[in-house]
């Protein structure tokens, strides 16, 4: 595992929340692959390396894509959501996590 390199600490803030929708399961089951919200600066190793230590998992590799904000309209005001960052966290073979009832392996 490569979590020896990074802080426990920033590790265990790197992963906000698995990302639940019905493209999120599509990929899971065709791909393997396993959804996460992610702090903005989040790298590709910090990933890998905080779903490894977290989950007790072995992953394959990552993918990173940016979520632009929407744009939004409150009354004559326009506004804007922030942007965020998501993860495509590839599985190792045989590998699955489960987050309907907790667990992994």
């Amino acid at each position: 595992m490569s979590a020896g390199k990074y802080s426990e600490e920033r590790l265990m803030s790197i992963l906000l929340a698995p990302q639940v929708s019905e493209k999120a399961t599509y990929v899971a089951d065709k791909h393997e692959q396993v959804i996460f919200r992610v702090v903005p600066d989040a790298t590709k190793p910090e990933i890998k390396a905080a779903v490894e230590m977290l989950f007790k998992v072995n992953v394959a590799g990552v993918q990173i894509a940016v979520v632009k904000g929407k744009q939004k309209r409150f009354g004559r005001f326009m506004g804007r959501r922030k942007d965020w960052k998501k993860a495509y966290v590839c599985l190792a073979p045989g590998q699955e996590i489960n987050f309907a009832t907790g667990e992994q392996g």
